[in-house]
């Protein structure tokens, strides 16, 4: 029975000389493939990923001491803007006033420098807009998230070429 065991690979083989099929070989599959090959590359740009964003994507610098430190960036400046009153339409056509107060955050002095001049042409914008709103318009921190985004966005068309990083709220009051 053993000799018959040892036989059965020689019979494939003699099969196929005298022009029999032989068995068909295993293939890899491309998702194998892909998983040997794909995976470690993966793995590699995730640890990359990681680091960059671990690290803040900050550049180190060595100190005197040769040791390495990050370098730190200047911290932002703000810009108080004067309180605002405005008018709002509400729901059935009745009235509502916003009260608001907000600071410009741009990246150092110098920016701040070019905002001041600009300063009439911002507090404009902001009125001519902010009256036109709802009451509905600001419900809610989607409706808020909405307002600042606007808010920046006409901030940064007034002062350009400067550039303002955000409009932060510090006092918003609907009676």
């Amino acid at each position: 029975m053993a000799k018959a065991k040892e036989k059965a690979p020689d019979a494939e083989a003699d099969a196929a000389a005298e022009g029999g099929e032989a068995p068909p070989k295993k293939k890899r599959s491309l998702v194998k493939m892909g998983l040997f090959f794909g995976l470690p590359v993966l793995l590699a740009l995730g640890a990359a990923a990681y680091f960059f964003l671990l690290s803040g994507g900050e550049e180190v610098a060595e100190g005197e001491d040769g040791a390495a430190h990050a370098e730190a960036a200047p911290p932002p400046v703000f810009v108080d803007l004067p309180d605002m009153l405005v008018n709002l339409t509400a729901a059935g056509g009745e009235r509502a006033v916003l009260k608001l107060v907000v600071a410009l955050e741009v990246a150092d002095a110098e920016a701040a420098a070019k905002i001041d001049p600009v300063m009439p042409r911002v507090i404009d914008n902001f009125q001519v807009f902010l009256r036109e709103l709802r009451v509905e318009d600001l419900s809610g921190s989607a409706g808020m998230f909405r307002l600042k985004e606007e808010l920046v966005r006409r901030v940064n068309l007034a002062v350009a070429p400067a550039h303002v990083e955000d409009v932060l709220f510090k006092e918003m009051l609907i009676q």
